[in-house]
């Protein structure tokens, strides 16, 4: 496995700088984060280290030399909207940045593309599964035709007001999975897979990984933790927020020796990025290094 970092906790670094910090710091690779430029519309979005609404082949080579000089790959390029959002105007602008990105990882010679499915959050997840029929072939086939494959995180989006009731990503559960897989079938998509949000959701996330292993194309190493009190008081229906908390790798409730065993089991190699979401290291900029520090320090010793 080649451990590396996504690039949106580095908010305010330009991506020469995200590289040097990898580079100094011993990852392997980036996974970049490559939002619209412009105002974060969310926490952790917004983030841009590649302007791929204007990438051409000779910045795109630029980008591969610095990379190459520093010994860091780029894992995917990394945005995730909601390309199934009920209304239509930020629809139609999250699908086409979505090609984009795809453009530009094929440019870049990265071919993988980190994202989330999306999800009409008022509607029935029958009639999501309808939604994905309509939306997702033709970027599917835009995909296809260029080599780059599609990686699905099994982040609900589903923690605050604006996201209720549904959430903003449908693919989160195996039951899930295999149908969209059914839907949506071939080689070109796969998960990008997180353990946090299994956790939080009282699930198992150790065997959907020898399940799904062929499809495992990413994987995002982020730890959750749950409060217990906090859950009894406001059950599992409240925000989850209100009884979990995103953490480093090692300060919360994922056994990550079972997660990287599981993996090494399944013969995964690809990438394994940290995705740094602790509000306890938000502070300062030197917090934020810390953080990430940390977070390499821990899983050094089971990633190697």
């Amino acid at each position: 496995m080649k451990l590396g970092l996504l690039t949106s906790i580095l908010d305010g670094w330009s991506f020469k700088e995200a590289v040097d910090i990898a580079s100094d710091m011993g990852f392997e690779c980036l996974e970049a984060a490559c939002w619209p430029q412009g105002k974060a519309t969310r926490r952790y979005a917004g983030v841009s280290h590649i302007d791929v609404q204007n990438l051409t082949q000779e910045k795109a080579d630029e980008i591969t030399e610095y990379c190459r000089k520093k010994n860091i790959g780029i894992s995917a390029l990394a945005y995730y909207p909601n390309p199934m959002d009920a209304d239509e105007t930020k629809r139609k602008a999250n699908i086409g940045h979505l090609l984009k990105v795809i453009d530009a990882s094929h440019l870049l010679g990265v071919n993988l593309v980190t994202t989330f499915i999306g999800r009409d959050q008022n509607k029935t997840v029958e009639e999501n599964l309808e939604l994905v029929k309509e939306i997702w072939p033709g970027i599917i086939n835009h995909a296809e035709n260029l080599g780059v494959k599609i990686a699905i995180e099994n982040c609900p989006m589903l923690f605050g007001p604006d996201e209720w009731p549904g959430g903003q990503n449908i693919m989160t559960a195996p039951d899930i999975w295999e149908k969209v897989f059914e839907i949506l079938p071939g080689e070109t998509l796969g998960l990008n897979y997180d353990p946090s949000h299994f956790v939080w959701r009282m699930m198992d996330y150790i065997e959907p990984l020898y399940t799904f292993r062929d499809k495992i194309f990413h994987v995002h190493f982020k730890d959750i933790k749950l409060y217990p009190e906090k859950l009894k008081r406001v059950g599992t229906m409240a925000y989850p927020t209100s009884y979990m908390s995103p953490k480093l790798p090692g300060l919360g409730d994922v056994d990550w020796g079972r997660y990287v065993s599981a993996l090494t089991d399944i013969g995964y190699q690809g990438y394994s990025c940290i995705e740094v979401e602790d509000k306890a290291f938000e502070n300062s900029r030197e917090r934020i290094l810390d953080s990430i520090r940390i977070s390499k320090r821990y899983l050094s010793q089971f990633v190697i």
